[in-house]
């Protein structure tokens, strides 16, 4: 475990590569070239923080702390708070220590996202990770409007070895939704997974679709922990940003899944998304392979983001 811990945290570093130049690069001349912390200092922080996708919200939360800290601690050179930075980043990110209870109880996971954002690769791979952690999972295919999501779908099951229940073209996702309950509750399901529509065009539609989605489960599946999980695009930065909103508004959305994270220079979007709607980023994507996805550590993510340079030689390795 620790070992695939180590690598992934390797190729969090590789993946970040782009971020960190868009980021850190200019944090480190800012810190070296101002021979004090004074208010341009500050400007210019604001600066490559908002440039590098941390969001409005995140960046003034970030410099109110940095400045208080500063002045707690009376430090004079700019280079000695490039450690307090980074800690306060961390600080904007925790994410609490309920954030995978559904992995422990009877649940439903509901997962919502916008064609092409890899939704049905994350459930895939979810379905992966609890599998080899002993858990009996059920599938169902309810984002019924897009032909090949249920076929793709079915080939994640049956890699995983799970339970694939799916519907017709067109048919009504609740109904997959019911049979799929049934299936859990019939074959004792630790998870039950949902791949649920991904329409953000027609907001209307999508709430009532996904309130009787839950009415099915409220009704049929009362005793299950309910999870729902939106997935969103790394590389798109603020739009995905405007996404997990207006997701937000159309349910209650308990965790982002942040994928293609790899090779993205807007990588600081996590910490935006986390502040912004306070909904934790429960999962990363970094790569196409199962192990790729990974429970988001925020140490872990700012860590790899300031990691210099120098320790990316071995940052290839699988």
């Amino acid at each position: 475990m620790a070992e695939e811990k180590k690598g992934f945290f390797r190729r969090l570093v590789s993946g970040l590569t782009k971020t960190r130049q868009n980021i850190v690069s200019g944090l480190d001349s800012l810190f070296h070239g101002f021979s004090s912390i004074d208010e341009e200092f500050y400007e210019e922080l604001e600066e490559i923080l908002i440039m590098g996708d941390l969001g409005v919200k995140a960046t003034y939360a970030i410099l109110d702390d940095l400045r208080e800290k500063v002045k707690e601690q009376h430090i004079k050179e700019p280079a000695d708070c490039k450690q307090l930075l980074i800690d306060s980043i961390k600080a904007q990110m925790q994410i609490g220590e309920t954030a995978y209870e559904f992995e422990n109880r009877k649940s439903v996971v509901l997962v919502i996202g916008v064609n092409g954002v890899g939704k049905t690769t994350t459930i895939g791979k979810l379905a992966g990770k609890l599998r080899s952690d002993g858990k009996k999972v059920v599938i169902a295919a309810a984002d019924t409007f897009r032909a090949a999501a249920g076929d793709q779908l079915k080939e994640w099951a049956d890699r995983a070895n799970a339970e694939f229940i799916g519907g017709q073209e067109g048919s009504d996702p609740a109904a997959v939704v019911y049979d799929a309950v049934a299936a859990a509750k019939a074959r004792k399901a630790d998870v039950l997974l949902c791949d649920t529509a991904g329409r953000l065009h027609n907001k209307k539609n999508l709430m009532e679709e996904l309130k009787k989605i839950n009415r099915v489960i409220e009704r049929e599946y009362p005793d299950a922990y309910r999870e729902t999980l939106v997935v969103l695009d790394g590389t798109t930065g603020q739009n995905a940003l405007s996404q997990a909103k207006q997701f937000a508004e159309a349910a209650e959305i308990t965790g982002i899944v942040l994928t293609k994270m790899d090779g993205t220079a807007k990588g600081g979007i996590v910490v935006a998304i986390q502040s912004e709607l306070g909904i934790p980023v429960k999962y990363i994507g970094v790569g196409e392979t199962i192990d790729d996805l990974q429970k988001f550590d925020p140490d872990d993510f700012v860590n790899a983001l300031f990691t210099a340079d120098s320790h990316e030689e071995d940052g290839e390795e699988e």
